[in-house]
C-alpha cells in the first residue's frame, strides 16, 4: 500500500471511530487552555512522519471536540454534518480544486450551476435568481446585502461600486430589533453602520410589528434596503412577509431576508405556511451547514438580480478567463476569488436526501421540538417562552419564581446539565431574562433521543432545586 493510501485510510478509520463514538459522547473533557496545552510547543525544526502528525491530531484533538455530530447537541443552531456531505467533503479536500471560475475547475464551477438550480427549486425561490456559495449565513448576509447597496444607490444615480460612499446618497436600512447580531456585523463591514440603521419594534416572539413598520415606512424617502427575519435565533418566529413586502415594494425598497435557517421552513409542506410570501424579497442569506447537514464552511447568498449580484461581487483581472455564454464562474457571485468547492458536499446532500428526505428532516426536527416543549411545559416550575412552530426552544426555569430567583435558578440548571452530559444546550437572555435555548437541527434528533432530552433536563431541574 502507499504511502498516500495508508494516510488517507487512516484518518477515515479516525473519522469512522469518532462519528460512531458520538451519539454517547458527552461534553469535551478538555477546554481551551488544556487543548492548548496538547499541541502548544515550540515550532518543529525537523519535520515528522505522516501517520505520526495526523495521529497525534486527533489525539490531542478529540478530548476538545464537542459532540456536535451527535443527536442531543442542542446548543446554537449547529447541522450534523451528514456522513455523505462529509465523503464528499473528504473528495472535496483530496481533489484540491480552487472553485475560482470554470476554468480552473470545471467540475467545480458545474456542479455549483447544478446544485444552485437544485437549491431554488427546493426553497420555492424565483428560478433566475443567482446563488453565491460562501462560508455561511454571516458572509452569505453581506453579500446580499452588498448587492443592495449598489442597486438602490444605482437607482437614484450613484455607482458605489466605483465610486464608493463618499458624497454617496443616504440610504435607510429598516431592521427589527430581534434581528440576529450578524446582519449588523455585515451592515457595518458594508458600510452602513451597525447603529445607523432604523430598528422597528417588535413582539413578544421578536417579529416585526406590521403598524409600527408601516409608520416608520412613511417617514423614509430616498434609497431604501429593508431586512426580514426567517426564523428569529431564539424563538424561530418568521416576519409577515405578506404584510411587509409588498409596501416596501411599492417605495422601491430592496428587501432582504436573513433565513440562516428558517428558509428551510420553504421545503416542507408543513411548515411552507411559516415562510409565506417570502419568495417576493430580492435576496436571501441561508446556511447549508444547519438543515441540509453538510459539512461546515457552507452557505448561500441567493440573489434574485443575477446583475446586481455579479456587480457587487465579480472579481476581474486580465490573467482571469472570462465566461462565455453558458458559462458560469463562481467567484462572480461571492467575495473570494480563491475558494473551497463547496458545492461538491451540497450537490452530494440533495442528490442523497432528495426532495422527500429533506422535508422529513425537516419534519422530524420540529415535531421532536415540540415534543421536548411538550413533556417540559408539564412539569411545574418549567415554562415554554414561545410558540414552538419550527425547531427553536426558549425554557424558563423557576417560572413560578420572583425574577431574581427565576434568573438563578435557570442558570443553576444550565450549569447542571452541562455538567451531566447528557445533552449540550447553551443559555442566553431573553426580554431581559434568563433562559436555556435549545436548537433542535440534527437529522438524528428522533422522538426517542428528544424524549431522552427532555428527561434529562426535568432531572437536572429537579436535583438544582432540591439543592
Amino acid at each position: 500500500m502507499s504511502a498516500i493510501a495508508s494516510l488517507f485510510q487512516e484518518a477515515a478509520r479516525l473519522a469512522a471511530v469518532f462519528r460512531q463514538a458520538a451519539p454517547a459522547r458527552h461534553m469535551p473533557t478538555h477546554d481551551y487552555a488544556a487543548s492548548l496545552a496538547c499541541f502548544d510547543e515550540p515550532l518543529p525544526a525537523a519535520g515528522s512522519e505522516m501517520l505520526d502528525v495526523i495521529r497525534h491530531l486527533s489525539d490531542g484533538a478529540e478530548p476538545g471536540l464537542h459532540a456536535t455530530t451527535g443527536p442531543r447537541f442542542f446548543g446554537w443552531v449547529i447541522g450534523g454534518s451528514h456522513p455523505v456531505g462529509v465523503a464528499a467533503d473528504f473528495l472535496t479536500s483530496a481533489w484540491g480544486q480552487n472553485a475560482g471560475n470554470h476554468v480552473v475547475a470545471p467540475a467545480a464551477a458545474a456542479v455549483e450551476t447544478v446544485a444552485a438550480k437544485w437549491l431554488l427549486d427546493l426553497l420555492k425561490l424565483p428560478a433566475e435568481s443567482s446563488v453565491g456559495f460562501v462560508t455561511g449565513a454571516t458572509v452569505a448576509n453581506f453579500t446580499c446585502l452588498a448587492a443592495a447597496r449598489g442597486d438602490v444607490l444605482r437607482q437614484v444615480g450613484w455607482d458605489s461600486d466605483a465610486k464608493g460612499l463618499f458624497g454617496a446618497p443616504e440610504i435607510t436600512v429598516l431592521i427589527g430589533d430581534d434581528a440576529h447580531t450578524t446582519v449588523f456585523s455585515a451592515l457595518q463591514f458594508l458600510g452602513l453602520g451597525h447603529d445607523r440603521v432604523l430598528r422597528l419594534p417588535t413582539d413578544v416572539l421578536g417579529r416585526i410589528d406590521p403598524t409600527a413598520f408601516l409608520g416608520a415606512l412613511d417617514s423614509v424617502a430616498g434609497p431604501l434596503i429593508a431586512v426580514l427575519q426567517a426564523g428569529q435565533i431564539n424563538t424561530g418566529a418568521f416576519d409577515d412577509f405578506g404584510k411587509i413586502i409588498p409596501p416596501l415594494k411599492a417605495k422601491g425598497a430592496w428587501v432582504h431576508v436573513d433565513g440562516a435557517f428558517g428558509l428551510w421552513a420553504q421545503a416542507s409542506a408543513k411548515t411552507s405556511h411559516l415562510s409565506r410570501g417570502i419568495e417576493a424579497a430580492d435576496s436571501w442569506a441561508t446556511d447549508g451547514h444547519k438543515w441540509l447537514q453538510t459539512p461546515y464552511d457552507c452557505g448561500y447568498a441567493i440573489v434574485r438580480n443575477e446583475l446586481a449580484h455579479r456587480r457587487a461581487m465579480t472579481i476581474a483581472a486580465s490573467y482571469l478567463p472570462l465566461a462565455g455564454q453558458g458559462e458560469r464562474d463562481p467567484s462572480h457571485y461571492v467575495p473570494e476569488l480563491s475558494r473551497r468547492a463547496r458545492g461538491f458536499a451540497t450537490w452530494a446532500m440533495l442528490k442523497h436526501l432528495g426532495r422527500d428526505g429533506i422535508a422529513t428532516l425537516i419534519d422530524q426536527c420540529c415535531a421532536s421540538a415540540r415534543l421536548i416543549a411538550d413533556v417540559l411545559s408539564q412539569q411545574p416550575g418549567i415554562a415554554i417562552l414561545n410558540e414552538v412552530t419550527l425547531n427553536q426552544l426558549v425554557i424558563r426555569f423557576g417560572a413560578d419564581l420572583p425574577s431574581e430567583e427565576g434568573d438563578t435558578l435557570t442558570r443553576k440548571t444550565i450549569e447542571k446539565i452541562q455538567a451531566d452530559g447528557m445533552i449540550f444546550a447553551s443559555g442566553a437572555k431573553w426580554r431581559g431574562r434568563d433562559v436555556l435555548r435549545l436548537s433542535v437541527t440534527n437529522f438524528q434528533t428522533t422522538s426517542d433521543e428528544a424524549q431522552r432530552a427532555a428527561e434529562s433536563i426535568i432531572a437536572a431541574f429537579k436535583s438544582v432545586s432540591r439543592g
